[in-house]
């Protein structure tokens, strides 16, 4: 029942809820040690009373033997004051000398029974309303031994007591009320930034990514998460935003292909005869390996967003990889200088690496004026990837645009030579996946030298042996 209760209330009720019970529990607290101090401060004092009077009646025992019995209100031996009273109602300070057979020798009023000479604290004496606190004190008179019980009253503590528990149990509620109150006012004035939070919040949609919450001027827990709010809302806008590009770019770019096909296709049905023979085939080939490839790097992005490029993670050399790729370029009719290719082991997804070293090259290849040239070096715990061309390079300004997606620094001649200004972007994607980072600069051959660095990996890799990908990076 607690926990559903707990659940349905508020935090405002709770936090009010809370106070009140603790508050409730100090005060409670208090309030019984005060009394019980009041209380043991007012008996201390009747007991010392008590004990000073049987010292004086012990005192006067052994000076001039047992005083004379009757009432004795005052406490002075006497009885001058004692008429019209009750000898029923016993006096708030009564007094029994005993012999040593416990009989009463005299006492300050006639009482009922002896009063306990064997050390009890606390006796009810008949028509008393209260207990009597008993003293004892020890007298001798010649040759005889007396007992000094002296009783003093606790009606004056009980008054006093009960004068003090009233006040307390009607001031404790009200300063319950009190601090219920307050908590409930602090805590609405503490929470109302919330829900101004929250009244925002529940208006932001989709297409309204652009809102931001209420940041309140005080610098506490409510304010961060109001100024965290507000970052992730941005990192919510940047991401649709870039959601949005890259489906306009991707649609972009597929009905350029598209178009082709179909322009080609229409000239060839409307005038039959006037394309070469294999002329329809070679262009829709030729743009269905374009699209074909466009298709495969956009799944390679979603990939990397979805964080999927490199759950795969086993023992790769990186140097096969880029031999690999200087092979097959030779053979398009580049020269390839891959004489700085050293050893360099990486953990990591196979597929992934080896289509960064084929985006580089390939990007190399499509920009080098004759040749480039492709090295791989460990240099304290870090594989590093180069890649050179002698062409026109990317200018100062360009080098982190050049790997944002759909980014062409030439857009006329990449288009000519198949580019689709996905292949940086894919790079720099499967890269950071893998704990490392890429650069470009300028190379000595004059053009542009992109750069990667991974972490190697382990003199003994948890894998085993290493993964030989160089296959695998043909068929990419």
């Amino acid at each position: 029942m607690a926990e559903r209760w707990t659940g349905r209330a508020s935090v405002r009720l709770r936090t009010t809820a809370a106070a009140v019970v603790v508050v409730a529990v100090a005060l409670a607290i208090g309030a019984l040690v005060l009394v019980a101090l009041v209380r043991g401060s007012l008996r201390d004092g009747v007991e010392a009373t008590a004990e000073q009077r049987a010292a004086d009646l012990a005192s006067q025992v052994e000076r001039s033997g047992p005083p004379r019995s009757g009432r004795d209100p005052d406490g002075d031996g006497d009885d001058a004051d004692d008429e019209g009273e009750d000898p029923d109602d016993p006096e708030d300070l009564v007094w029994q000398v005993l012999d040593d057979d416990g009989r009463v020798v005299s006492s300050s009023q006639p009482l009922f029974r002896a009063l306990p000479a064997d050390g009890e604290d606390e006796v009810r004496l008949p028509g008393a309303d209260q207990p009597y606190l008993v003293v004892t004190e020890d007298a001798d008179a010649g040759d005889a031994s007396y007992d000094v019980v002296v009783a003093a009253s606790l009606e004056s503590v009980e008054e006093s007591t009960d004068a003090l528990v009233a006040p307390l149990a009607v001031g404790l509620p009200l300063v319950l009320l009190l601090v219920g109150g307050t908590t409930w006012v602090v805590a609405g004035r503490a929470l109302a930034p919330v829900e101004r939070i929250r009244r925002e919040v529940e208006g932001i949609s989709g297409d309204r990514l652009d809102r931001r919450v209420p940041e309140p001027p005080a610098r506490d827990e409510v304010r961060r998460l109001a100024v965290t709010m507000n970052a992730m809302l941005t990192r919510l806008q940047a991401s649709r935003d870039r959601q949005q590009q890259f489906v306009a770019d991707a649609s972009h770019e597929l009905r350029s292909p598209l178009a082709s096909i179909r322009q080609t296709a229409e000239v060839a049905r409307e005038h039959p005869g006037a394309l070469p023979e294999g002329e329809l085939a070679e262009a829709v080939l030729e743009e269905s390996v374009r699209m074909q490839r466009l298709v495969e790097q956009l799944l390679v992005l979603t990939r990397a967003d979805e964080g999927a490029l490199a759950r795969t993670r086993v023992e790769v050399d990186l140097d096969d990889l880029a031999l690999a790729e200087a092979r097959r370029v030779r053979r398009a009719g580049l020269a390839v200088d891959a004489s700085g290719v050293g050893p360099g082991r990486v953990q990591g997804d196979p597929l992934a690496l080896a289509q960064v070293v084929r985006n580089l090259v390939d990007n190399a290849a499509r920009h080098a004026a004759s040749r480039l040239a492709v090295s791989v070096a460990e240099r304290a715990g870090t594989v590093e990837l180069a890649v050179e061309d002698d062409g026109p390079g990317v200018p100062e300004a360009e080098r982190e645009r050049v790997f944002e997606r759909f980014v062409r620094l030439d857009d006329a001649r990449a288009r000519d030579a198949g580019g689709s200004g996905l292949g940086l972007a894919i790079v720099r994607e499967a890269v950071a996946a893998h704990g490392g980072t890429v650069g470009v600069s300028t190379s000595a051959l004059g053009g542009a030298r992109f750069v990667v660095r991974l972490p190697a990996a382990a003199a003994e890799g948890a894998g085993g042996a290493s993964t030989d990908v160089a296959g695998a990076s043909r068929r990419t």
